[in-house]
């Protein structure tokens, strides 16, 4: 098994907030799409990478106390970037950076629509 993970799906309750929201804050250009008769934004990816989309669905609820997903931001510089523009887009830091040892660094958001998402940066070499 390469990854325990392949896709993750985030739920949008206002897709166009969210897509602006995850953007922005992650300073990425994030593809809107309708797949399977429903709203969609795909996640940049590369090859076979794992991605996901933030999707508006009738199956899907946001929350804080579901899976907890964590996005790779790659670099701590990448990490406090996004940190910075979480809560001027209408989200909330509930955990700034946090050193987790070899790993890295994580950090902990609510996003716009009401979903607790996770951050990942990898520790500098």
């Amino acid at each position: 098994m390469q990854n325990a993970v392949n896709w993750f799906e985030i739920p949008a309750v206002d897709f166009d907030r969210a897509v602006d929201f995850y953007s922005t804050v992650l300073g990425v250009e994030i593809q809107k799409a309708d797949f399977m008769g429903e709203p969609q934004a795909f996640f940049p990816y590369e090859g076979t990478s794992v991605s996901g989309a933030i999707v508006k669905s009738d199956r899907l609820t946001p929350s804080m106390t579901g899976t907890l997903i964590y996005l790779n931001l790659t670099t701590v510089e990448n990490l406090e970037l996004a940190l910075t523009r979480v809560e001027p887009n209408g989200g909330k830091v509930l955990m700034g950076k946090t050193d987790i040892g070899d790993p890295g660094f994580i950090a902990l958001i609510q996003d716009t629509e009401g979903n607790g998402m996770g951050f990942h940066a990898f520790r500098p070499a």
